[in-house]
Order: C-alpha cells, then sequence, then structure tokens
C-alpha cells in the first residue's frame, strides 16, 4: 500500500490540509459526544460516524489511534447557543419531564448512557479508548478551575466561577467572532450576575446549592459549566498537546471556541491544531424537529414502536430497517456539506448493503468449493483498484460518496464474475473484510445478544436460535444443503437474520 497522509478540512485554519500527528504515525484524537438526556438522533450520529470515520481512515493506513469520547451528564443547560446561558441544566429538565419513571438523576444518566451505546453498537461505529463521563471527573474539573484563577484566567463572584474572556487574546480564532456585534447573542438572556466582567466571560463553576447534581468546592457548593468538561477530559486522557478535536458544527461556538480558550490558559500553548465539525442534517429538506415530525431517533428507524405515528408507515410495517443501512444512508453524504436525510436515500442504502450481503452469501459458498482452479480473471486487480479508490477517497476529506461509489465497483466485479473458485472467493472475502474496516458497511461488529442482552426470555430464545445454527453448520458441513436451508427458512419465520462470514455465523432479531 502507498503511503498516504489523510487531508481534512480544518476549521480553524479553514483551509483542507494534510493530518500530521504530533507523533508520527499516531493519531490522538477527541470527539464531542453527547448529553444523555434523551436518545441521541440521527443528527447527533452524523457526527458521531465522522468521528468513526477518521479512525478507521486512520488505521487503514497503518497508523495507531488513541480515541476519546466523552458522555457529559451534568452542567449542560438549555441555552446552549449563549457563551453562559442561563436556563435548565438538561439533565435536571429531562428528569422532571420522565415524571416517576426514574428514582433519581443518576438512574436517568444510566438508562440514556446505556441506549447511546445500545444505538452506537447497532451503526457499527467502534468504541472509543475511553469513554469518560464528566460527573466522574468532577475532581479533575475542579483542580483546572483553582489553576485558572490562581493564574489569573478566571474570578470568583457571589454566583460561580468565571473564565476571564480578556485574558485570552485570541478568543474568537476558531469560530471567527472576534468583533463586538459577533458576540452579541452571549449579550441576550444570560447569567444574571452584576459581579461578572465580561458579558462574554463564562462559567467554569456555578454556584448552586439547590441542584440535583452538586459536589463541593472552595467557593460552595455547585456543579461544573458545560465547556471546562470536554477540555478537562480530553487533555487528561490525551495530554496538553494531541492532534485533533470533532464535533457537530453546533459547537463550534460557543463550545470549542471556549474549550480553546480554556485549553491554551491552562497549558500555555496550542493544545489541538486540527478541529473537524460535521454540518447540519435536514429530514426531507427541511429542519428536524418534533413539531414537524421529521425528528428521528436511531430507535425509532431501526426498531420503531408500531404505535408510534411519527415513524413512516413503511418503515413501521417492516418493523424497521437494518442498522446497516442507517449507517450507510447517513455516510452518503459527505460530512462536511450539509445533508438531506430522506426516505428514499434510506431505500437505496438498504438495496447497496443488500448487494453486499448477497455477494457475501455467494463468497460463503464458493469457499466451500474443493476446486482451486485458476483465480476469475482481473478480479483479484479489479478488487484492489476498488479498495485503493476507496481509501483514496476517505484520505480526501473523508469523500464518502467517492469511497461507497468505488467499494460498490467491487461489489459489481464479484456479481459478473461468472464462477468463483475457492481461492476467487478468499480473496474477494479479504476485500470485504478491508472494506467493511474501512466503511463499517458490511457487517456488524457487534452481535444481537450484546445489544440486547437482559431477561430470561432472551436468554432461551438466544438459546434456541443458537442451537438451530449449530444444527445449520452441521448440515452445510454434511453437504446437506436442503436441510440447511429449511433450518434457514425457519430461523427467518423466527424473525432472526443470519450473516455468514469467514469468522462464522452470527445472527440478529430483524428490526434491531
Amino acid at each position: 500500500m502507498a503511503d498516504r497522509t489523510p487531508r481534512l478540512y480544518n476549521t480553524l485554519t479553514r483551509t483542507t490540509e494534510a493530518v500530521e500527528p504530533r507523533e508520527e504515525g499516531h493519531l490522538r484524537f477527541y470527539s464531542c459526544g453527547p448529553t444523555v438526556y434523551n436518545y441521541a438522533h440521527i443528527g447527533n450520529f452524523r457526527s458521531f460516524l465522522t468521528a468513526d470515520l477518521i479512525l478507521r481512515t486512520a488505521r487503514a493506513i497503518g497508523w495507531e489511534t488513541t480515541y476519546v469520547s466523552n458522555i457529559t451528564d451534568v452542567g449542560h443547560l438549555t441555552q446552549d447557543d449563549l457563551v453562559d446561558p442561563s436556563g435548565e441544566d438538561r439533565m435536571a429538565q429531562a428528569l422532571e419531564r420522565e415524571g416517576e419513571r426514574f428514582a433519581n438523576i443518576y438512574d436517568l444518566a444510566r438508562y440514556y448512557s446505556d441506549a447511546l451505546l445500545r444505538d452506537w453498537h447497532a451503526l457499527n461505529l467502534r468504541d472509543p479508548d475511553v469513554r469518560p463521563r464528566a460527573t466522574e471527573h468532577v475532581t479533575d474539573q475542579l483542580e483546572a478551575v483553582i489553576k485558572l484563577v490562581d493564574s489569573g484566567h478566571a474570578y470568583v463572584t457571589d454566583k460561580g466561577v468565571y473564565f476571564s474572556v480578556e485574558t485570552a487574546p485570541d478568543y474568537g480564532k476558531l469560530s471567527g467572532n472576534r468583533e463586538a456585534e459577533q458576540l452579541q447573542a452571549t449579550e441576550r438572556d444570560i447569567v444574571e450576575d452584576e459581579g461578572k466582567r465580561d458579558p462574554r466571560d463564562f462559567a467554569l463553576w456555578k454556584l448552586d446549592e439547590n441542584h440535583l447534581m452538586k459536589w463541593h468546592s472552595p467557593w460552595g457548593w455547585g456543579y461544573p459549566g458545560w465547556h471546562i468538561e470536554c477540555s478537562v477530559m480530553g487533555m487528561r486522557y490525551l495530554g496538553d498537546q494531541f492532534d485533533l478535536h470533532a464535533g457537530g458544527e453546533d459547537l463550534i461556538f460557543p463550545h470549542h471556541e471556549c474549550e480553546v480558550a480554556q485549553n491554551e490558559a491552562l497549558a500555555g500553548h496550542e493544545v489541538i491544531p486540527y478541529w473537524v465539525h460535521t454540518r447540519f442534517l435536514q429530514v426531507e429538506g427541511e429542519k428536524m424537529s418534533k413539531s414537524k415530525g421529521n425528528f428521528y431517533t436511531v430507535r425509532d428507524l431501526i426498531a420503531p414502536d408500531p404505535d408510534d405515528e411519527h415513524v413512516p408507515d413503511a418503515i413501521r410495517q417492516q418493523g424497521g430497517v437494518d442498522p446497516l443501512a442507517l449507517r450507510y444512508a447517513l455516510l452518503s453524504g459527505q460530512y462536511r456539506k450539509p445533508f438531506n436525510f430522506t426516505l428514499k436515500t434510506l431505500r437505496d442504502s438498504a438495496r447497496a448493503v443488500k448487494r453486499y450481503r448477497d455477494v457475501q452469501a455467494r463468497l460463503d459458498e464458493a469457499l466451500q468449493s474443493t476446486s482451486e482452479t485458476a483465480a476469475a480473471t482481473g478480479l483479484a486487480e479489479s478488487l484492489r483498484e476498488s479498495y485503493e479508490e476507496a481509501l483514496d477517497a476517505m484520505c480526501d476529506d473523508l469523500n464518502t460518496p467517492g469511497s461507497l461509489a468505488a467499494a460498490l465497483k467491487g461489489v459489481k466485479a464479484i456479481e459478473q464474475a461468472d464462477s468463483l473458485s475457492a481461492a476467487d472467493a478468499r480473496t474477494a472475502t479479504e476485500w470485504l473484510h478491508d472494506i467493511n474496516n474501512l466503511l463499517g458497511i458490511v457487517e456488524p461488529q457487534h452481535a444481537a445478544t450484546e445489544r440486547t442482552g437482559g431477561s430470561d426470555g432472551d436468554d432461551d430464545f438466544a438459546e434456541q436460535v443458537e442451537s438451530l445454527i449449530r444444527e445449520r453448520a452441521d448440515a452445510r458441513s454434511a453437504g446437506d444443503y436442503d436441510r440447511a436451508d429449511a433450518i434457514r427458512d425457519e430461523l427467518d419465520e423466527m424473525g432472526v437474520e443470519v450473516k455468514d462470514n469467514p469468522d462464522g455465523t452470527t445472527w440478529e432479531r430483524k428490526g434491531l
């Protein structure tokens, strides 16, 4: 494989440039995760997928990676478009909304964190090396706030501790919001605190002895500000100089702008040279909103409630879409361009994923062949060119439309091969494995049993399915393909989708 250097659009420099890690061949990066007050929606996951693709591309070119993505479970207030918002903590607001469903705010956070991980795995996202939670790093955050106060970058009032933007001469360099009129949003509906020196100053620690989640500090009971959390968790696990930070475009200002100011005040130098942001997602040409009925969580689409009328009839009637089809659909637009998510895109994506599964089934059948005849003319070369083109596209600012198109050339080459020997099948199977590692669209990484877990009923069902799969494997080994097909039909009637691959057979319930 030729040496490659991925190129990404850097929000900080406003140019597309080669990514050069501080440590050669080792990419260290952080991506903002969700606030776990509700189910994450598909727009959230479009941003999470960008980080996943950065990870996969870096590994595909042979780099080591250290990837951190957090969970925010305190301190994120409702008016997050403001530098220093008022309003409720999103977690506390959610607990009020949920009524008696949860005993306390920590139970709510655990529930939605677990839901996030199920959706994360369903969409075939790789897990980060570290997934820190804000509530588990409050001591680290307090130490950072104390350091900022001691160094003159922060000050204390009766209502909190604030970062002094005046001490950060480069404040605004990420978002471009440097002039007073560009920062006017920070001067409306802000926290009423006569002790604040500048409307741009933002809270590092909020004093509130009545908050549902509170910790003792040198200034009294309270909780951390949202911005300090990510600064502290990023540097806690990646050091005071790492390579890249990713997130949605809605985070550029104020969240990431404030992170830059905090980071550089704490470290005394630039901490992160590359900032990558994913553009917004629309649904059927409109901004996604609950009032318009086009607001979709991942579970709305892959495991819809049959009584939920806001989910399209076609999706409810089929019990949900294939999670990999949803992933494919979200990848069909490049991260840096606004993306219009439509049901047509989802249907087209489902057909594309089925083509991969069909060729995988054909390869599995060919792998059982004892024939070692010459490989199909030109197949290996066609597949090599397909993968190289797909990887080149990913190195070109994560050009997913180009990469998906290149990968489908490989699928077509397998489909058009008149016959496949075992040697052909091994070559093509390795190609499928490489494409899956790069794009995550061929085979799920996590078995369905890992996603569903839980009850004795689930365990009994899983045991029954596994028994049938073992019986099917025995039938295939004995050459009894009629019996193997009959078992597969039986599993299909049970609502189970069977997936054969070179490493064995996996299964999942349809619609999960």
